[in-house]
C-alpha cells in the first residue's frame, strides 16, 4: 500500500499541488484495497471522522482532481459515484465480481469509433467505458463447497 500511496504523492507534488494530511488519507482510504471501488459516501464518512471540518464537496473535488492525474478511477454506479485506486495509466477495462466485489483488469479489442459514429450523425465520441459483471472464479469455488 506505501508503494501506491508514494506513486501517488509523487504525481501530486509534479503536478504542482500540495500534499495535505487530509490528500494522504484519501489515497490511503483507497490504496488499501486497490482492487475494489468504494462509494465515495463511505470515504467521506471513515474521512469526515477524522478531519470533522473536512466537507463532502472537498472529498469530492480531490477526487476529480486525482481522476485527472491519473490517480484514481471514478464510475457511476446507480445513484451513487464510486472510486477506486487506478489499474495503471493505459485505457483498460474491468470485470467485476458481483459477490466479492474484486476488480479485475481484462483487455478488449480496439473500439471502432467510426462504426458507432455513422449511427449517430453528426456526433463526435470521445470516449468510452466497458464492465463486465459477473461472478469470480473464487466465489464460484466458494459456492460450489
Amino acid at each position: 500500500m506505501q508503494e501506491l500511496v508514494d506513486q501517488a504523492r509523487a504525481v501530486v507534488k509534479k503536478n504542482h499541488l500540495r500534499w495535505t494530511k487530509q490528500r494522504q488519507k484519501m489515497i490511503e482510504s483507497v490504496a488499501r484495497y486497490p482492487d475494489r471501488y468504494f462509494n465515495i459516501a463511505e470515504v467521506d464518512q471513515y474521512l469526515r471522522k477524522q478531519y470533522p471540518g473536512l466537507s463532502h464537496d472537498t472529498i469530492y473535488r480531490n477526487f476529480k482532481e486525482f481522476e485527472k492525474l491519473g490517480i484514481v478511477e471514478l464510475r457511476q454506479q446507480d445513484d451513487q459515484m464510486q472510486v477506486k485506486y487506478s489499474c495503471d495509466s493505459t485505457h483498460h477495462h474491468h470485470f467485476i465480481c458481483d459477490v466479492c466485489g474484486r476488480v479485475q483488469e481484462i483487455q478488449m479489442p480496439p473500439i471502432d469509433k467510426e462504426f458507432f459514429e455513422k449511427q449517430l450523425p453528426g456526433a463526435k465520441i470521445t470516449g468510452h467505458r466497458f464492465e463486465l459483471h459477473g461472478v469470480c472464479a473464487e466465489c464460484q469455488a466458494k459456492s460450489l463447497q
